[in-house]
């Protein structure tokens, strides 16, 4: 069963109980008032007939039935003891009101197959009068009134399933499109589909979503095939060179001993280049997903161990660092890997004998360099994947150090920004949200 049937049914059901639930107050409501309307005019017509009784002008007739008459006229007077033939059957009920030991009341008889209500009405010391009318016409009036309701139901229920029908077929469409949206991405596998949005209500929001769902697939498949073409393209220079270093020492007995060893360091310079590239592309690949296990990290920490490793691995270039406590919440080993770009980064850029500074304090951390800065045009694109500036094309690099900064830095809720401090060089600034 479909969400639509499944919709109309639950219209039906619905429908069907509160027509179910007024019909039947609509049946008690009936009932008691054409109850309460036929006792009504049992006691006007009990009163009328005491006042004759009283005057003198009211005689009980002999041969009188009460089988054809339509209105309360059918009356007779009865005695505590039997006495004599009665219109209808007297119950010892109405021999106790003659004999004053009962109060007037009003109940029910059967006369002939008959279902008379009768009033029965003290009128003198021994006597009492009773008033009869036929009761049957009411309980026909009832069953009319019953097959009119349970038809009227019937008729509600039909009219909610079909109308349930429309309403889910035309509430849902916005679903029918969704659903034929993912139909045609899994058969093409074009995420650039988007469904139309009408309306503000929920289907509307949903389709929205997603919509915003597709274009995030569309654009992290765009940034997936991107990273592809670069890396085919940035792998493709090193294992040329490899290739053909390898192909040189395979010329044995013509390279002296001194061009083998040129030859082998090359070899290891391209070999650890291109290991470090294939880092970096591993990093790359994680994308901005946050540390699958966050933990508390002292950042100062982190930052401290980066900058002893940098003054070891740059000795011409003076590291001063500034520190003071911070805590995030993270993974320790992204964010090294981010401080130890950022350094790397600005050791690349400085002149030998110049300094870099760190600075971390209240969640903000800075490296700054007294290299030649960044050109404004290039500023939007210093954190791009394998962008060089026309500047740093003689600089060795990939290209991958500041795409895996900012992609750090945006996993850690964090924020980089990069500007040009105001004695020259480049400042690269990360703010921290509070580990708590």
């Amino acid at each position: 069963m479909n969400l639509r049937t499944r919709l109309a049914v639950l219209a039906a059901l619905s429908v069907a109980v509160a027509v179910a639930a007024m019909a039947f107050a609509a049946y008690f409501f009936f009932d008691r008032e054409l109850g309460r309307q036929l006792d009504v005019s049992l006691t006007r017509e009990a009163n009328r007939i005491q006042l004759q009784i009283k005057q003198g002008d009211w005689y009980q007739p002999d041969d009188l039935s009460c089988e054809w008459l339509a209105a309360p006229a059918c009356a007779q007077l009865v005695t505590p003891e039997p006495a004599g033939r009665t219109l209808f059957p007297v119950t010892p009920e109405a021999r106790a009101v003659a004999a004053g030991s009962r109060a007037e009341f009003t109940g029910d008889v059967l006369s002939g197959g008959l279902a008379l209500r009768v009033k029965t009405v003290p009128v003198r010391p021994g006597e009492a009068l009773q008033v009869a009318v036929r009761s049957d016409q009411v309980t026909q009036s009832l069953d009319r009134i019953r097959r009119v309701l349970l038809l009227a139901g019937a008729g509600g229920v039909v009219l909610a399933c079909a109308f349930g029908y429309l309403v889910a077929r035309a509430g849902l469409r916005p679903l029918a499109r969704i659903t034929a949206a993912s139909r045609h991405i899994a058969r093409t596998r074009d995420p650039a589909h988007r469904i139309p949005v009408r309306g503000r209500d929920e289907l509307a929001e949903l389709t929205r979503h997603f919509n915003t769902m597709l274009a995030a697939l569309e654009e992290s498949l765009a940034a997936q095939r991107q990273l592809v073409a670069d890396a085919s393209h940035e792998l493709r220079t090193p294992l040329t060179a490899l290739r053909s270093d390898i192909d040189l020492l395979a010329l044995d007995g013509r390279l002296g001993d001194e061009r083998r060893r040129q030859v082998l360091r090359r070899i290891g310079d391209q070999f650890e280049e291109l290991t470090q590239l294939v880092n970096d592309l591993i990093e790359l690949a994680r994308g901005d997903e946050p540390p699958p296990e966050a933990e508390d990290v002292a950042l100062e920490q982190v930052v401290g161990e980066r900058v002893e490793l940098a003054r070891r691995h740059w000795p011409e270039i003076t590291f001063t660092a500034r520190l003071a406590p911070v805590l995030v919440a993270g993974s320790a080993e992204r964010l090294a890997r981010a401080v130890a770009n950022l350094l790397d980064n600005a050791a690349k850029f400085a002149p030998s004998g110049s300094t870099v500074t760190v600075d971390l304090a209240d969640g903000r951390l800075s490296v700054r360099d007294e290299g030649p800065g960044i050109a404004e045009a290039d500023r939007p694109r210093v954190f791009d994947r394998f962008y060089r500036s026309p500047t740093a094309r003689d600089v060795p690099g990939s290209g991958l150090g500041l795409a895996i900064v900012a992609q750090v830095v945006r996993a850690h809720r964090a924020r980089i920004e990069v500007g040009s401090p105001p004695g020259g060089g480049a400042e690269f600034t990360v703010w921290f949200p509070s580990a708590g």
